[in-house]
């Protein structure tokens, strides 16, 4: 067995090999690009774990350790950083400290969820940004109503009531604002449109098995937010309590509390913690104890 570890970089990836003794087999710079580290692990011992930092671009690299017949290991930055002494924010992980952890039994990894499931992630990440963006573009329009005491008696300023009010007091703004208040209006409904095609194609994908059925039946979550749940845990027998969960999601506090987010920086961002903002703990432990039972 030898241990492999990959430092990548914007440009190129820095890989080491070492034996179990310590003896350096090969240390070398590898071309970023699709096929090179393929290519560099054909001269390693097939089977030997491959240490990849949890750095944005490691789905690429961790398919390709697995095409190559090598076990991946993404490994926990954070904690890495901090047994390896290395807690400034600029610090990268070097190869050699990989190997040093992996050579210990103490690299810190993280769960890696198969190639299938990332692709499907996509799908409601996607869906989650363009809402957000849909919100502050309304966010932006109702800001402009304030500033200039438009005042739409409506409950909802978008439906098809509101939005007729809206257009009828566009000509009470200023020329200028008037013009960017449209163009907001304009980006909203092309961003609905795609919002309307992302919830199309997951209805088509994600079908109402009984996983997702059993997690609709805890209050406050439908089929948009228990596909977001399903395809974030991945596997719930990685979690060994509650609060692991719950803590992976984005909640930070104490039993009863919510997630804190917007302007308050202690509060812990979570995968879901954009979805999951108005859950309490014993929230978490239906979700958990539902998935427990898949």
């Amino acid at each position: 067995m030898e241990y492999i570890a990959l430092d990548a970089h914007k440009q190129y990836t820095w890989a080491r090999v070492e034996l179990p003794d310590g003896t350096v087999v090969q240390e070398k710079r590898i071309p970023y690009e699709r096929g090179a580290i393929r290519r560099f692990l054909a001269s390693c011992e097939p089977g030997s774990p491959v240490a990849v930092e949890t750095i944005g671009s490691w789905y690429w690299i961790v398919d390709e350790v697995e095409e190559a017949g090598f076990l991946p290991q993404l490994v926990h930055a954070h904690k890495a950083k901090l047994m390896l002494g290395q807690v400034s924010k600029t610090d990268r992980l070097d190869a050699r400290g990989l190997i040093r952890l992996q050579r210990t039994g103490t690299l810190p990894t993280v769960w890696i969820p198969s190639r299938e499931l990332c692709d499907l992630r996509d799908l409601p990440r996607t869906r989650m940004l363009l809402v957000r963006q849909r919100t502050q573009l309304k966010n932006r329009i109702h800001a402009t109503c304030a500033k200039y005491a438009l005042i739409i008696p409506c409950t909802d300023v978008f439906g098809k009531r509101g939005r007729e009010t809206l257009l009828q007091k566009l000509q009470e703004l200023p020329p200028q604002t008037a013009f960017t208040t449209m163009c907001f209006l304009n980006q909203i409904d092309a961003l609905n449109e795609q919002i309307a095609r992302i919830e199309s194609r997951m209805g088509d994908l994600f079908e109402v098995t009984e996983e997702v059925s059993l997690l609709m039946t805890i209050p406050g979550v439908g089929f948009i937010l228990a596909v977001v749940i399903l395809t974030e845990a991945g596997d719930p027998g990685r979690f060994g309590r509650n609060e692991q969960f719950a803590s992976y999601s984005g909640w930070d506090g104490p039993t009863g509390s919510r997630i804190r987010g917007g302007g308050d920086v202690t509060a812990h961002c979570g995968p879901m913690s954009t979805t999951t903002s108005e859950m309490t703990l014993p929230t978490y432990h239906s979700i958990l104890s539902t998935l427990s039972t898949l």
